[in-house]
């Protein structure tokens, strides 16, 4: 086995060490915290192993420290420690190399994939309790917003009228989102930690944040056109970051998700630029 493998596993099982420990201790729920430290122990215990063999003492990567903190903190335990998990695609791999040298190191890669993933799907995340909220809100911006931004453009091809008249419309209706997600957190009774106020906040939060996005090319510049394509391109950004984080902290396809919004928000927009174009030409419409 090559040393320099080694002693990057080595280097990666005390790193992970503080990353579990630090995450730990910024968490204010007690069954995470315990879950964190009991994690960041056996990782401790998996570094000790490696040191007996290399006989050499690492220090962690504090880029990596920092990196996954902030995403933990920022965006959800299960999302950070899950992408964490995927940046290690190669350590089975590594496991099958080391165990014709070292048969006991078969019992850290078990530990590995059962404990740690056992660990990590059970931990509490309030992100992903309100994941439905916001995806409520996201969806509904999205859909609506790209029809009816791309059916203004063409109707009036004037920026400065379709950016207000998003904005106004935008604001308007995510008053109305938050209140559905209001009702929507009253009739889920299976979805017991989630409160009501918050859950109206995601997703009223998520609609009007999605439609500044949309409406914003069209306040920057004045083409119409050019705005609709910045527009379009934005949406299946935001379709492709949020589906990115759902697919990774709920560890659910990617690709099959992003298909279907993406799919569903274009083709509402198509449909309301050719009933804009049907509107301005049967009424003449020229601003």
């Amino acid at each position: 086995m090559n040393e320099e493998k080694l002693l990057r596993q080595q280097q990666n099982e005390i790193t992970e060490y503080h990353i579990y420990k630090t995450l730990a201790s910024y968490s204010k729920d007690e069954k995470n915290r315990k879950i964190l430290l009991d994690i960041a122990e056996e990782e401790l215990a998996h570094y000790k192993f490696w040191r007996n063999i290399t006989g050499r003492d690492l220090k962690p990567i504090e880029r990596k420290i920092r990196f996954y903190t902030w995403l933990g903190r920022v965006l959800g335990l299960s999302f950070a420690l899950r992408l964490m998990e995927k940046g290690e695609a190669d350590a089975s791999q590594f496991y099958s190399e080391i165990a014709k040298d070292y048969p006991e190191a078969l019992e850290l890669e078990k530990d590995e994939l059962e404990h740690e993933t056992k660990l990590i799907g059970i931990l509490k995340d309030d992100r992903l309790v309100y994941a439905g909220a916001v995806v409520l809100g996201l969806n509904d911006a999205l859909v609506e917003f790209t029809g009816t931004l791309a059916g203004l453009t063409f109707a009036f091809a004037n920026n400065l009228i379709v950016g207000t008249t998003g904005l106004v419309m935008g604001v308007a209706a995510s008053l109305s989102m938050a209140a559905s997600g209001y009702l929507s957190a009253m009739e889920e009774e299976e979805i017991k930690d989630a409160n009501p106020v918050t859950a109206a906040i995601y997703t009223g939060g998520a609609y009007i944040g999605t439609v500044l996005f949309l409406v914003l090319p069209y306040l920057l510049q004045d083409n119409p056109y050019i705005a609709l394509a910045l527009m379009l391109f934005m949406t299946v950004a935001i379709i492709a970051l949020y589906t990115f984080y759902i697919s990774v902290a709920k560890n659910v396809s990617f690709k099959h998700r992003f298909t279907q919004m993406a799919v569903i928000s274009l083709s509402v927009a198509a449909i309301s630029f050719g009933i804009g174009v049907v509107i301005k030409k049967t009424f003449g419409i020229d601003v």
